[in-house]
């Protein structure tokens, strides 16, 4: 089953404005898709396009701490037989996380899912809200 993010979700995913999210519908940027109920963008098409946002903020424009959250969509996933690499594009930054196969088989990582990365010194830890 395809994930698709209604609007204001692919925005907060993306780092953009919900009219930033409409304007690329307008031009053909991402597809809207109206099944029933309002638009939605499919998720690997969101992950496709939050790839090519990954331009690395100005330095010192970002807070940090020691419990940073960041939701963003998976763009990568690559499993062996005992661990994966996670790729997360949450806004303009780019997550990797090594976990074991079976932790990311039993969140459902795939590519276009919605994740929370949590950073702490050097872990960073994968949740599924």
């Amino acid at each position: 089953m395809p994930h698709r993010y209604r609007i204001a979700s692919a925005a907060a995913l993306l780092g953009v404005s919900d009219d930033t999210v409409r304007r690329w519908l307008d031009a053909g940027r991402l597809t809207a898709h109206r099944d029933a109920g309002p638009a939605t963008v499919d998720g690997v098409e969101l992950a496709r396009l939050a790839t090519g946002l990954r331009d690395a903020p100005e330095p010192g424009t970002t807070p940090s701490s020691a419990r940073n959250r960041l939701t963003g969509i998976v763009t990568g996933v690559v499993r062996d037989t005992v661990m994966a690499q996670v790729e997360i594009q949450a806004g303009p930054f780019r997550v990797v996380s090594l976990m074991s196969r079976e932790a990311a088989d039993e969140l459902g990582l795939e590519v276009g899912v919605r994740a929370v990365a949590t950073v702490k010194a050097t872990q960073v830890s994968v949740d599924v809200p």
